[in-house]
């Protein structure tokens, strides 16, 4: 049956495992099918064109795999491709990523009523994301540009796919990368990549002073449950589902540690 088959996910690399986490929490009786184009990887330094190209494949590799509706885990290939997939497959589910701009505006506000500093909001991103109009509508439409700070953070996706996420070269580039803003005062940091919620501990580290932090995934994941139900697609059995990972690389082995790692309940 329709309902049955798996939920497709794709990212660059290693980051679409965060929003795979948040899948897995929202549906936990779903099937997952991960694939991390890591051979092409990061996203977030091509043209439009090339990543709508390297998106389509992707697609395409999880339609072969007879998935039922496809995340876009990626905040990059979402804004470049999202709206070019959709319209070359109107009846498809496709979900995207959405920089969480609006619960850290909700947050700020919040904020602003028992304490009267002006504080900001930092938005983290690779250099796509934040050249791209997406956003701006976004902030535009729910606050006040002056509010924003944005930062372009492309090592962070480099180290990772290195497998140096917990590295003293991370340490050291969040250091230099947030020298900045060590006086600033920054209320919240959305973390525009789906990358960067694997190094939050280490970005707060980097600060002398704590901040919230907001990331798209959680959103991401209830929109698909939304999507789901609408088609009458989701499973009815709630057995714990399975999840299968592919690498473009043809070596799923960092993937399927760092999987293990940080993405399955940890043994007590």
């Amino acid at each position: 049956m329709e309902k049955d088959k798996a939920i497709g996910i794709f990212d660059s690399g290693l980051g679409g495992l965060s929003v795979l986490r948040k899948l897995k929490q929202e549906l936990p009786g779903e099937d997952f099918i991960f694939y991390g184009d890591q051979k092409h990887a990061p996203y977030g330094e091509k043209s439009e064109e090339e990543v709508r190209s390297l998106s389509l494949s992707a697609y395409r590799f999880l339609q072969e795999k007879g998935v039922k509706a496809t995340v876009i885990a990626c905040n990059t290939a979402t804004s470049a491709a999202a709206p070019y997939l959709r319209e070359l497959f109107p009846e498809d589910i496709i979900i995207g990523m959405e920089p969480a701009v609006k619960p850290a505006v909700e947050a700020l506000q919040d904020e602003s009523k028992s304490d009267k500093t002006k504080k900001k909001i930092l938005i983290m991103a690779t250099e796509h994301t934040i050249q791209g109009e997406r956003l701006h509508q976004l902030i535009s439409r729910f606050g006040d540009p002056s509010q924003f700070l944005l930062l372009p953070s492309p090592g962070i996706v480099r180290l990772l796919e290195a497998g140096k996420g917990d590295s003293p070269e991370m340490e050291d580039y969040l250091h230099q990368l947030l020298l900045p803003y060590q006086k600033e005062a920054i209320s919240s940091i959305v973390l525009g990549c789906t990358h960067f919620p694997f190094v939050k501990e280490q970005i707060q580290k980097a600060l002398p002073y704590p901040v919230q932090f907001f990331d798209g995934a959680e959103g991401t994941a209830k929109e698909t449950r939304h999507r789901l139900e609408e088609r009458g697609l989701l499973k009815e059995e709630m057995q714990k589902g399975q999840v299968e990972l592919f690498s473009s690389n043809e070596d799923s082995s960092l993937m399927e540690a760092f999987y293990r790692k940080n993405c399955l309940p940890k043994s007590r």
